[in-house]
């Protein structure tokens, strides 16, 4: 549990931390030319410095208290939502003063750090802004976080840490790890796109979006990296959970999964209860097949023959031949604390390997579970859980059988199944708003070149050929590495954690992945208008 909500807060919290960043970028050409002429005029780097941070640091505050106002507002009717598949009740979603405080604080600072960083031309010199280059095109080294984070996930396939916090260390690292190596090599990718794209032109319009993608690739990439990152989380969630679910299977009915009804006890506690506490109305109840007291395995080693938990007669065994037999020549063997384990319903009863104690000594030891065999009717059932129940009040689980056990497990599978989907669409949703702000601000930040085209005749069609190619070459290239890794990462936690081997997403998965990117080109396309207002001659005069 631990690590799946960790995984969710980092799935949300990274889209999040890229939208503040392309906010903040938001008219930052204007912005870079306003602070010159404040240095131009005697303002020192610290001051300009500090009257970018204020900025962006009160519209962050304000729309973080925004935010935080409306939870509360809505509060009561989020709890109605059924995000697991039932109803909360208003007191679970609480904020407490450590749940706010991170929030109102982190959210601020990581927007004064983005300004800081996104003007830092503007605190070299005055004219850092006019006297404009081509930066330096991204290397091949950038794929090296992407590499680290993949090389984490498959060091552990064979070496699963043993601990839940080793578990959460290492695969948690690991996902954060390919996060930030998408985002990382995002611009090399869109580099190596570019030279594609205008290597393959054969209309102006991908000639000059191709050249204008090299020679700012970092720019063309920071409109789709938020939308990159959600790409990788549904790939994720999608995969680790279709597996899990295809794996599972539905609950195993009508065999001996469904019919065996097993109590057990924690083995460890001096207050293991005596055998001779098991009712002895328990066989007289029609139906009941058979009751097996299951003791605990004193010298049980997880790498030695004697690695199972219990021990049982095999002269009780005998009478119920479905759930296995000894080895000839044994009076004890080792078995499952339910007396069927890992098995499954189409697999033949097991073979119970001996253990060296004598049936004596074998009613001198714990009680570790006592097993019910029933016909699998529903009265010999409950009847027997009743009875178990009110002679082991003290007990730290309730009876059940295997198939109970299943069922309680496919339900909570079902909510995180409900939990994905709230990310993804969370996810889906804070990309989409970062690439409707990055285009928009791409196209006013470049208003004074398109104009100067429009002047030699570029007509506005082409233009808004050049703004759409522009967008959307990065963003197709790199959501096709974000769901390979996405996939990738989704197989190597399987083999490392369940030793399973990923399945194929569903239709469904794909039918949002194809409606995720129209709807990122319809956001695109939604911005073209503004180049009509934004690209008239007026734009085009020295300032």
């Amino acid at each position: 549990m631990s690590l799946v909500l960790w995984i969710v807060a980092g799935a949300l919290i990274v889209p999040v931390l890229i939208l503040i960043g392309t906010a903040t970028r938001l008219a930052a050409a204007r912005r870079e030319q306003r602070f010159a002429a404040m240095r131009l005029v005697g303002a020192t780097p610290r001051q300009v410095s500090m009257i970018s941070a204020v900025e962006s640091t009160v519209a962050a505050v304000a729309g973080t208290v925004v935010g935080i106002a409306l939870f509360f507002a809505f509060r009561s009717a989020l709890a109605t939502i059924p995000f697991t598949g039932e109803r909360f009740f208003a007191s679970d979603l609480s904020l407490g003063p450590f749940d706010v405080a991170p929030v109102v604080l982190g959210v601020p600072l990581a927007a004064a750090v983005v300004a800081r960083f996104a003007l830092r031309r503007v605190r070299i010199s005055p004219l850092g802004v006019t006297r404009r280059v081509t930066p330096r095109p991204p290397r091949a080294w950038r794929l090296i976080p992407l590499a680290l984070g993949v090389g984490e996930l498959l060091y552990f396939v064979s070496r699963r840490p043993s601990t839940s916090n080793g578990q959460l260390a290492a695969y948690m690292s690991g996902f954060v790890m390919i996060m930030i190596g998408l985002v990382a090599a995002g611009p090399w990718l869109t580099l190596v796109g570019s030279r594609l794209l205008a290597g393959r032109a054969r209309h102006a319009a991908a000639l000059i979006a191709g050249r204008r993608l090299a020679d700012n690739p970092h720019g063309g990439f920071r409109a789709v990296s938020g939308l990159t990152v959600a790409l990788f989380v549904t790939s994720v969630a999608t995969g680790v959970m279709t597996t899990i679910m295809a794996e599972q299977g539905a609950p195993r009915t009508g065999s001996v999964m469904a019919s065996t009804l097993s109590q057990s006890f924690e083995t460890k506690s001096e207050a293991a209860p005596s055998p001779v506490r098991i009712p002895a109305e328990l066989a007289s109840i029609p139906g009941v097949e058979g009751v097996y007291p299951v003791y605990a395995n004193p010298r049980r080693e997880p790498s030695g023959p004697d690695w199972l938990p219990g021990l049982v007669s095999c002269a009780d065994l005998a009478r119920s031949p479905e759930l296995g037999s000894c080895v000839p020549g044994a009076t004890v063997a080792y078995v499952w604390h339910d007396l069927t384990g890992l098995r499954r319903a189409s697999d033949p009863p097991p073979v119970w390997l001996a253990a060296p104690v004598d049936a004596a000594g074998l009613k001198e030891l714990s009680l570790l579970s006592v097993v019910v065999a029933t016909d699998g009717s529903v009265p010999a059932l409950e009847r027997s859980r009743t009875v178990l129940e009110a002679a082991f009040p003290d007990a730290n689980r309730f009876p059940a059988t295997v198939a109970d056990h299943e069922g309680d497990f496919r339900q909570t599978l079902v909510q995180w199944q409900q939990l994905a989907n709230v990310v993804i669409v969370a996810s889906l949703a804070i990309a989409g708003c970062s690439l409707a702000v990055s285009v928009a601000g791409g196209l006013t930040e470049r208003k004074r070149p398109f104009s100067m085209l429009r002047l030699t005749g570029v007509p506005l069609g082409m233009l808004r050929r050049v703004v759409a190619l522009e967008s959307a070459v990065p963003l197709l290239l790199v959501a096709v590495l974000a769901i390979g890794m996405g996939l990738l990462a989704a197989q190597l936690f399987l083999t490392s954690q369940l030793d399973y081997t990923l399945h194929a997403p569903g239709v469904a998965y794909y039918v949002a992945v194809a409606a995720g990117l129209v709807a990122s080109l319809a956001i695109i396309a939604s911005t073209l208008p503004l180049l009509r207002r934004i690209t008239g001659p007026e734009t085009a005069r020295n300032e």
